[in-house]
Order: structure tokens, then sequence, then C-alpha cells
């Protein structure tokens, strides 16, 4: 029997029981279920609203549900939600005291409640594989950092850099998505049980004990908002949007390194694979799907913003697609960063292009005439006007003489030809966040700590 059948003369049609029910995305989050039943009846309890033994024999029901739910149990369709299965087979085990357990509380606050235990939960997940994740690549920086290596704009070769520098630009990157972990857990961790459906109850509850037994910082303060709000889940999928987005980059990077025409990394063998017609193929399999699977969290978070922008207070039965989308973000988001982890920690470093004469050392030619007094953009235009010459000549900055500099400006020295030097260069750059590599150990330091 449905546990809102008194109003209706008949069950609902067969195909509209199938399209209705949830159980398969329910049953994620069939732990949290309970955990907030354990917490309701115990609070129903203490206050009086049943008795205390009661209480307890409703909680050793539970307690068989949930053993039951462990030995692989898996209600039928029929029961529509896991709420209805749960307390369905709460009355197997306990009878009609079963039906005290949902005094003072609706479906409503009761799925709000479990979904963010749920999201809680694997916040705290996401959140140490994150920091696996900045862990691999500063361990990654610290034994193959000092290769140099050209860094781009616009994919074209910029300046010479230190490996470790463009490295560490992604892992502050994930810093940041830590930072938005914690700020979302904030918005996450307060309790909605006890609004009921929408406006509270006229029983004598206490949501801040029931806040307390599950952990919660706080309560949601109106009813209404407790059991209608999701924004809290669409900050969480917009949070997990944005670590993918870095992901994706970071992805599109190790299959650019990892090819032939680069030739900078090796992927270890755990996270490539092979082609089923060419032998000699080395696929970075691992990186392409996360940098894939980057559209089904955006898509996930499309999917909330355009679901929830036009319901009218309070609950809609709208909102019970939101958990498809926030849990297949989440496992998506929390699976790929533990494969990043894995690329970084497994891989080999084999080493940068020869920048020996590259034309990425032409700005230490206009910053070593700006140090000599030359105004920057007359020094930049000198600097460019030797490129062109070089290119003209069919040769790399290394085959230009001191003769040459200076007919290009007198302010050149033969010091000018020690600044060509790539390592040189790059230690040069020791201002804040600089490729410098003492730069680059003051930055291990912050994002180790």
């Amino acid at each position: 029997m449905a546990l809102w059948g008194g109003r209706f003369e008949g069950g609902p049609n067969a195909e509209m029981q199938a399209f209705s029910e949830s159980l398969d995305t329910d049953m994620l989050m069939w732990r949290e279920d309970i955990a907030g039943s354990v917490a309701h009846v115990t609070m129903l309890g203490e206050v009086g609203l049943i008795t205390a033994e009661e209480a307890e024999t409703i909680r050793l029901g539970l307690s068989k549900v949930e053993a039951d739910l462990d030995a692989g149990w898996v209600p039928g369709p029929e029961l529509e939600d896991i709420h209805m299965a749960v307390e369905t087979k709460l009355g197997e085990h306990i009878g009609a005291l079963a039906g005290k357990l949902h005094t003072a509380r609706s479906r409503n606050d009761q799925v709000a409640t479990d979904v963010r235990l749920w999201l809680r939960a694997r916040l705290d997940v996401l959140d140490e594989a994150l920091t696996r994740v900045i862990g691999a690549i500063c361990d990654r920086v610290e034994a193959d950092g000092k290769t140099l290596v050209p860094g781009f704009t616009h994919l074209q070769r910029g300046q010479p850099i230190w490996l470790g520098h463009h490295l560490l630009a992604h892992a502050w990157s994930l810093a940041r998505d830590r930072e938005r972990v914690a700020d979302v857990r904030k918005r996450v961790d307060r309790s909605p049980l006890g609004a009921a459906a929408m406006a509270g109850t006229p029983h004598p509850i206490d949501r801040a004990r029931t806040a307390e037994l599950m952990g919660f910082g706080a309560v949601v303060e109106n009813a209404m908002d407790a059991v209608a709000a999701r924004d809290h889940l669409i900050e969480a999928v917009s949070m997990c949007a944005i670590t993918m987005v870095h992901l994706s980059r970071i992805s599109e990077e190790l299959v650019m390194w990892s090819s032939r025409e680069f030739d900078w990394i090796r992927l270890g063998d755990a996270w490539s694979t092979g082609s089923s017609i060419m032998p000699q193929k080395r696929n970075p399999d691992a990186p392409e799907l996360v940098r894939g699977k980057s559209g089904r969290v955006v898509g996930a978070l499309n999917a909330l913003i355009t679901m929830t922008k036009g319901l009218p207070m309070a609950y809609n039965r709208d909102l019970q697609e939101d958990r498809t989308a926030l849990f297949d973000a989440m496992h998506t988001t929390i699976a790929c960063v533990s494969v990043i982890a894995g690329c970084f920690e497994s891989m080999t470093v084999k080493g940068g292009p020869d920048l020996k004469g590259d034309f990425a050392l032409t700005t230490e030619l206009a910053d070593f005439l700006a140090i000599k007094g030359v105004p920057f953009r007359e020094a930049h235009h000198v600097a460019g006007g030797l490129v062109k010459q070089c290119e003209d000549r069919g040769i790399s900055l290394a085959g230009l003489s001191l003769d040459d500099l200076r007919a290009a400006h007198p302010a050149f020295t033969a010091e000018a030809i020690a600044w060509l030097d790539p390592q040189a260069a790059v230690e040069r750059r020791c201002s804040r966040g600089g490729t410098a590599w003492v730069e680059i150990e003051r930055q291990l330091v912050l994002l180790r700590a």
C-alpha cells in the first residue's frame, strides 16, 4: 500500500508507476536514509512523542533493515523510493509500530536530509582525492621539475621555463578547487529534517537535536526553503564542473606531451592502452577519457539549473531528477581526479626540446636592453628585428654574433650573449611566482602545507 493511498481509490497506472519510481537512484543513499531515520526516532523518543521503548524498538528494526540491505535485499519498484522501501521493510520486522517513524516528518524533508548527508560525505572524499593529486604533482615537480621546456601562449613557444613551473600552475588551480569544496560544504552542512512538507509541524520536535545526532553544523531555518532549496546542489555540481575543466586542461597537455611530436613524457602502462590493429600504438586513454567526461559534468550542471529555474515554492516532483545529475557529477569528478593522480604518480618525464638559440629566448634580448636603459618598446622592436634577421638567414639566435647584436643596437655588450643561455634565462625570472627554481621551492612549501 502506498504511503499516500488514503486519498485514492486505486493504485497508479503501471506505466506511471515505472515512470515515477526513483529507487535505482535512491539506493545510492540508503545508508543516509536509515541514519536520518535513526536520528529522527531518537529525537521523537526524547521529546515524548513516542515512548522510549517504542523508540528503541524502531531503532532495532532499522538496524535489521540495514542488515537486509547490506545482505543484498533489493526493493521492488512498487515501493517507489528508498523512504517507502525502508518503512515497508521496517513494518515487516516490527509491525504497525513502524508507522510512528513518520511522525512529524515528510518525504520532502527526508529526501532533502538524505541528499545533504550523502553529499557531505562525498565532498570529503573529493577533497581527499584532490589532496592526492596535488601531492602527486608536487612529487613530480620535486623529482623532474628541473627540466627545461618552452612555456606557451597561443600554443606558440613563448619563453623557457622549468617544467615544475608549468606543473605548479595546475596544482594551484586544483588547490582552489579544494577551497571551493570546503566552501560548498559549509552550505551543505545544514539539516532540513523537521521541516516536514514545507510548513513545519505542530508536534514539539527538536530540530537542533536531530541536526546534532547527524553531525550537521546548523539547521535550515525556513521550512519551505529546507525542502525547496537546491542551490547547494547546483553549487556542488558547479564546483565539480570547474574542477573537471581544470582536469580537462591537464588531460589535454598530458595527451600532447605523450605524443611523438612532443615526446616529453611517457604515461605508465597502467594508464595507457594499445591499438587493436596498430601494434606500435600507446594511447593516452586515461587523460582522454577524463577530457571527455568533463562534458558529462558540465551537462549535469546545465540540467540542474534548467530544472530549477522556473519552479514555484515549495517541493515539486521535478526535483526528483536532481539526484541523477548530482550523483553522476560527484562520482565522475571523484573518479577523474583519482585517475589524473594515477597518471602523475606513474608517468616518466623524458625531457623537453633543446632550447639553445631558440626564439623563445628573444625576450631576454629585449630585457637586456631595458636593463641598459633602453625603453622597453624600443628594445622590443630591436629584438623583433633580430628574429626577422635570423629567419632571413636561416639561423637561430645562437648564430648571432656580438657584431650582429651591436649592429642592431649599440647598447648590446658581450654580456648579452650569456643572456641567451636557456637555464640562466629561467633562473633570472625570480620575481614572486616566477619560474626560477627558488620560487618553485617556495610554492612547493605553500602547497605542501
